[in-house]
């Protein structure tokens, strides 16, 4: 490949080591606060602070949050329940652990710009507190949390949630004060607030706050209530006490996360145990925080992927920012126009193409298996590892998602956002992606392999483009988004155009409400819906139209297309339109013109067998034709024949499809399925099938099958054109036909067509008008009649004597009329 113009985006930032050689598991995107608190070690890059800071982003909300719940554990503000609102997968457990380690050991934080970031926000130091996690999805509904460690290190199994935050935060100690008979075990029922507001004053004593960090609430609840409905009260009390309490006790912060991860937990039945408990959060909280916005997700990337060094200074991105926009701004008038503005937001998202990560994060998080930034930070991840190594684009755009040059399968993070897409359901069905997305990227594939112009497999980017904008379902992509996705590599507008064109023609997933319009524009939006389109419909009503019905019917247009015989009967000859038969043109001396059917099919240069039987015999082979220089045949060539056929074939499986539109809204007639955009749609696309139809038929009849002047059967190719095949073939100099009338002296012994034998003094009157019709090296005479008038009129003038029998054979007259007579006789 040629040198590019432009750096790609892997040269100009590195991709962490750990991520690129696969020492860092995808599972580690998953952030974890139980492991985290327990310091099990399985999570070494959330449990270790210097790592976890290290690709920590303090967003604009994380700093807010962060400065509220340190300053409210400093005992300078009443904000004691804060909640995070957040889909799945929105940073919220990221958030918690952040919590978590500046306030555990605020001494020994490691010096990062991260940590500097958030303690200025703060505008302090942050306090030392106690540090209490309900990790609801390790409470298990029946033998709950396994392993719960003490302020003192030890630790015990406990089934309760009160259980598990009384023990963080007082050890044995806890449990006592909230059972009845002050024993440190375990109580069934919810404690009251009283008792909870003295639990969460007990670290006072050591001069410690407290921060009780809540996740994963729904994912216990929803189990735990099914299990036992009593247990919804229960619930309902607890987190009711333990609010109250946290506002009571100075220096006591809540921050709790509703949501589960897990979405199948927000069903009816979970979703109005959520509401219960947010009726309780609401009525203590502060307003709710989103700590990862969609500003926020470029630097988020980039921290996570990539090395500090080579981000460090943004402002040496411009240069390949502008090398990028150069193309996007041949292919998009808008983003030209911005100028400044464009650049300054593409530099914000550099390396990555700032509308890649925007239709994921305002499209697929809507989607109930995405998890927002964790499922941002997966798929890119799969991605990257797998395209450093042979994509050259200057910024992180769909290409990253195809599997490298030369493989036709899904790539991984492909293969995983298609699983995601499975899962949505639309109208009560769910959408087989996998299948879809296939055959569209070979259908890409296919257009690449005839385009010049297309070297960064643009085709299939926009395949990939348009999946991501169709998500959830329904949703589209304007032709405009796909052009900007694509621009960056600098693709050919003209050639761009064309194969996106031309995917939008033969897709059989797009929705044809869309992409149906004018032939040689641009879709005015892209969607690969969830039912078959018109095209795909098409393709399989081809399969099923006979060979026989095909062949039936190109006779039938053959028999109908004037075009193939005009002007032929004008011109004195008789005219034979598909004759079943050699017989059925007649052997008269007569000249004649057939248009023969697709058997006779020929190439130039090779009449085919069927054509020189027509030309050779008359009711069998022994049974030969007299007067073959009399006849002109018409055939098609192979190939023309093939495209008619196929361009009948594409008509009626069109019909066919609008009988199968027709039955299945007859089925569905009560449901209200009728769609009047696909009916226009079908109509055009029957009326244009239809319209080929003639013209493929014109285009195919282009050989001409004749007798040459050495009385070999010939085959020649015409050039069709919009005159009638007729008059082409007569104007054909090798066609050798005359439709002038020849001179009485042309007939004489010593005129140019050699009519006489050496020492004949009459001939025939029939023999010399026939001769034309049956000697090959004469011209073909388009009315035979006119050799009888020359001779006629060679007898007025003097040239000819001509010698008449009488029909009674009795006696004959000789008639000779002198030239200076010959006034007299007319």
């Amino acid at each position: 490949m040629a040198k590019l113009p432009w750096k790609p985006w892997h040269q100009v930032v590195a991709l962490r080591d750990e991520l690129r050689t696969g020492e860092l598991p995808l599972h580690m995107f998953a952030a974890d606060l139980y492991e985290v608190i327990m310091r099990s070690g399985k999570r070494p890059i959330y449990e270790d602070p210097a790592k976890f800071f290290a690709l920590t982003l303090p967003t604009y909300n994380l700093r807010r949050l962060v400065r509220d719940v340190v300053l409210r554990l400093a005992g300078k503000n009443d904000k004691a329940v804060r909640q995070l609102e957040l889909t799945y997968g929105g940073g919220k457990t990221h958030t918690l652990i952040a919590l978590a380690h500046l306030v555990t050991d605020p001494d020994s934080l490691p010096q990062l710009p991260a940590v500097a970031e958030f303690v200025q926000a703060i505008g302090q130091a942050p306090p030392r507190a106690r540090v209490a996690g309900l990790c609801f999805d390790k409470l298990d509904v029946e033998k709950g949390m396994k392993e719960v460690r003490a302020p003192d290190g030890q630790v015990r199994t406990l089934k309760h949630p009160w259980s598990v935050l009384a023990y963080q935060i007082a050890g044995d100690e806890g449990l006592m004060l909230l059972h009845a008979d002050g024993q440190a075990e375990e109580r069934e029922s919810a404690p009251a607030e009283n008792l909870l507001t003295a639990l969460l004053e007990l670290p006072a004593r050591e001069g410690l706050s407290v921060l009780i960090l809540i996740d994963e609430v729904l994912m216990y609840a929803r189990e735990k209530a099914a299990a036992d409905p009593r247990w919804q009260d229960r619930l309902v009390n607890f987190f009711q006490y333990l609010t109250q309490s946290a506002t009571k006790v100075d220096r006591c912060c809540i921050v709790a996360s509703l949501l589960a991860s897990e979405p199948a937990k927000s069903d009816a039945f979970g979703r109005r145990l959520q509401g219960d408990l947010y009726d309780i959060f609401q009525r203590q909280r502060e307003e709710a925080v989103e700590p990862v916005v969609k500003e926020d997700v470029a630097e988020l990337l980039r921290r996570r992927f990539f090395t500090p060094e080579s981000i460090k200074d943004h402002a040496a991105f411009r240069p390949h920012v502008q090398a990028a926009l150069a193309g996007v701004f041949d292919l998009d008038e808008q983003t030209r126009k911005q100028g400044a503005e464009a650049e300054d937001r593409y530099l914000r998202s550099y390396p990555f193409h700032p509308d890649l990560t925007e239709v994921f994060y305002t499209k697929w998080t809507q989607l109930n298996r995405f998890q927002k930034a964790r499922g941002i930070l997966r798929t890119f991840a799969l991605a990257l590892r797998e395209a450093e190594k042979w994509d050259t684009a200057p910024l992180v755009g769909p290409g990253i998602l195809l599997n490298a040059p030369g493989r036709e399968d899904l790539s991984e993070a492909m293969r995983e956002l298609v699983i995601v897409a499975d899962t949505e359901e639309y109208e009560g069905r769910k959408q087989a992606w996998t299948g879809i997305i296939e055959s569209e990227l070979e259908r890409a594939r296919e257009i690449q392999r005839h385009s010049v112009g297309l070297p960064f497999r643009e085709v299939e980017q926009a395949v990939v483009g348009t999946f991501l904008h169709s998500q959830p379902i329904g949703q589209s992509a304007r032709s405009r988004d796909l052009l900007v996705l694509l621009g960056a590599t600098r693709p050919d507008r003209i050639e761009l155009e064309k194969g996106l064109i031309r995917w939008s023609q033969e897709s059989f997933w797009l929705d044809d409400r869309y992409t149906a319009g004018t032939e040689n524009q641009l879709p005015g939006a892209w969607r690969l819906g969830n039912r078959p389109n018109l095209t795909q419909m098409h393709a399989v009503a081809a399969g099923r139209v006979s060979d026989d019905i095909v062949r039936a019917r190109l006779l039938d247009e053959i028999g109908k297309a004037k075009s193939l015989t005009a002007g032929a009967s004008a011109a004195g000859v008789r005219v034979h339109t598909l004759p079943p038969r050699p017989r059925d043109i007649e052997d008269d001396g007569q000249f004649h013109y057939a248009v023969l059917g697709p058997g006779a099919a020929s190439a130039s240069g090779k009449p085919s067998a069927e054509a020189e039987r027509y030309l050779d015999e008359t009711t069998g082979p022994d049974k030969p034709r007299v007067y073959r220089n009399a006849v002109l045949l018409l055939t098609p060539s192979r190939d023309g024949l093939d495209v008619a056929s196929a361009r009948v074939r594409d008509y009626l499986a069109w019909e066919q499809v609008r009988a199968d539109l027709k039955e299945h809204e007859k089925e569905h007639e009560k449901g209200g399925n009728i769609d009047p955009v696909r009916w226009q749609t079908l109509a055009i696309n029957i009326d244009r099938a239809r319209g080929r139809v003639p013209d493929a038929i014109k285009q195919a009849y282009c050989i001409v099958v004749t007798v040459s002047d050495k009385n070999e059967a010939q085959a020649f190719k015409i050039g069709v054109t919009d005159e009638p095949h007729f008059r082409l073939i007569k104007e054909d100099l090798r066609s050798r036909v005359q439709d002038s009338a020849i001179t009485a002296e042309a007939l004489l012994p010593d005129g140019p067509y050699n009519l006489w034998r050496a020492g004949e003094t009459s001939r025939r009157v029939k023999d010399l008008a026939g001769a034309f019709a049956q000697l090959p090296h004469l011209p073909k005479m388009l009315k035979a009649q006119a050799i009888l008038d020359t001779l006629a009129e060679g007898c007025r003038r003097g040239t000819f004597v001509l010698r008449l029998t009488r029909p009674d054979g009795s006696s004959r007259t000789w008639w000779h009329i002198a030239p200076d007579e010959a006034a007299m006789n007319d």
